[in-house]
C-alpha cells in the first residue's frame, strides 16, 4: 500500500531538555510496524497525554513522539483475519501513546490484539467521549457489581468533575446507584450534579481524621480516582464488606492507612488496570457502556476540539482547569 502524508501532533526534546509541540506532517512509512493500521477519525485527550506531551520519562521513554493513549477509527489495512478494511474499532491503552505513535495522529498501526470491534450501538464519536477514561470508569463498576453491589446503592466518586471521575458519576447515576462525589480544587459542584449526583462534598481536610484509623460508616463502596489521602478517606469510610476501587495516582502514589479497614470491617481494595486488563473484560465493558451504561447526557460533558487546537487543552490539564472529557476531530 503507498505510504500517505497525514497530520499529528509531535513532542520533540531541545538540546537544553525541554519538551516543545507542534501538529506536524508526517508519513505512514514512520509508523511501527503492526497488524492493523487504522485512519483515526476521533481520538480524546487524557491525563497522561498531558503527561507524554511534558516529557514524563514514565510515560514515554524516546522522542520525538506522538501522543494520544484514545484512538477510534477505521481500518485501512490489516494483515489479521480479525480485522476487515472498512471495520469500525477502538484503539486503547496498551502501548498506545506512551511509545507508541498514538490517536493524536491521523493514523495508527499497532497489533490486532489491541482492538476492539466498536460495538454496534456506540458511534465512533461517542466512543471517545468514553475514551480510556469511560473504559476505566467501567471497570472500575464492574468490579463493584462482580463484588456484589446492587441497585440504590450508595456510592463515593471521588474526583468527581474529572474525566474518570465524571464518567463514572454518571454510569453510576444513570444505572440507579446513590452517588455522593467529591469536588475539586475549583468548584464544578453544579457540574457534577447535572450528570446525577445526590450530593456534592468538599475535599476532606486529612487533619480532622489524623490519628482515625477507622472513621463514620457512610458509603457501601467508592470509586477513588486520585489516590492519595483520598484513597485513605474512602478506605476508612466504607461500610462493612464493602468494597473501593482505585485508578489513578493525580493527587498522590503513597497510601497512608492502617490495616484496620480491612481487618475489622472487611474492605476490599480492588486495583483497576485499563492499560493491560485481558481483552475479555475490556469488551465486556465497552457492551456495558454501549448498552445499559450509556448514559443519556454523553455529549454534555464532553468538549470537542480539532487537532490544531490540542495543545491549550493539554495546557489546561496540566493546571487541572478541565473537567469531563476533551474528544479530538482527526478530520481534516
Amino acid at each position: 500500500m503507498e505510504a500517505k502524508k497525514y497530520r499529528a501532533l509531535v513532542v520533540r526534546e531541545t538540546e537544553d531538555k525541554k519538551f516543545t509541540s507542534a501538529i506536524e506532517e508526517l508519513s505512514t512509512e514512520s509508523l511501527p510496524e503492526g497488524d492493523v493500521l487504522v485512519r483515526v477519525l476521533y481520538s480524546s485527550l487524557n491525563y497522561k497525554d498531558m503527561l507524554s506531551a511534558s516529557g514524563n520519562r514514565g510515560v514515554t521513554k524516546k522522542y520525538p513522539h506522538t501522543p494520544g493513549i484514545d484512538a477510534a477509527g477505521i481500518v485501512e489495512k490489516s494483515s489479521s483475519a480479525d480485522f476487515m478494511p472498512g471495520e469500525e474499532v477502538i484503539v486503547t491503552s496498551y502501548d498506545l501513546g506512551m511509545n507508541t505513535s498514538g490517536g493524536l495522529g491521523q493514523y495508527i498501526q499497532v497489533p490486532a490484539s489491541w482492538i476492539v470491534k466498536k460495538p454496534a450501538n456506540l458511534a465512533l464519536r461517542e466512543s471517545m467521549i468514553f475514551g480510556t477514561a469511560g473504559l476505566t470508569a467501567a471497570l472500575s463498576i464492574l468490579k463493584l457489581t462482580d463484588h456484589g453491589l446492587r441497585e440504590g446503592a450508595e456510592i463515593l466518586v471521588t474526583g468527581g468533575s474529572g474525566g474518570v471521575g465524571s464518567s463514572a458519576v454518571s454510569i453510576l447515576s444513570h444505572a440507579g446507584y446513590r452517588v455522593t462525589a467529591v469536588n475539586g480544587i475549583f468548584d464544578e459542584s453544579s457540574f457534577i450534579k447535572s450528570m446525577g449526583a445526590d450530593e456534592v462534598i468538599d475535599i476532606p481536610d486529612p487533619a480532622e481524621s489524623a490519628g482515625k484509623p477507622l472513621l463514620k460508616e457512610r458509603w457501601d463502596a467508592a470509586v477513588d480516582t486520585l489516590g492519595g489521602n483520598l484513597l485513605t478517606f474512602a478506605l476508612r469510610s466504607v461500610k462493612s464488606n464493602g468494597a473501593v476501587t482505585c485508578c489513578g495516582n493525580a493527587a498522590s502514589a503513597d497510601l497512608s492507612l492502617t490495616v484496620y479497614p480491612f481487618i475489622l470491617r472487611g474492605i476490599t481494595l480492588y486495583g483497576i488496570d485499563s492499560q493491560n486488563c485481558p481483552m475479555q473484560t475490556r469488551a465486556r465493558a465497552w457492551e456495558m457502556l454501549a448498552g445499559k451504561w450509556k448514559y443519556p447526557w454523553l455529549e454534555s460533558i464532553s468538549t470537542e476540539v480539532k487537532l490544531q487546537n490540542v495543545i491549550p487543552e493539554i495546557e489546561k490539564i496540566k493546571a487541572g482547569k478541565h473537567k469531563g472529557r476533551i474528544i479530538v476531530d482527526m478530520q481534516d
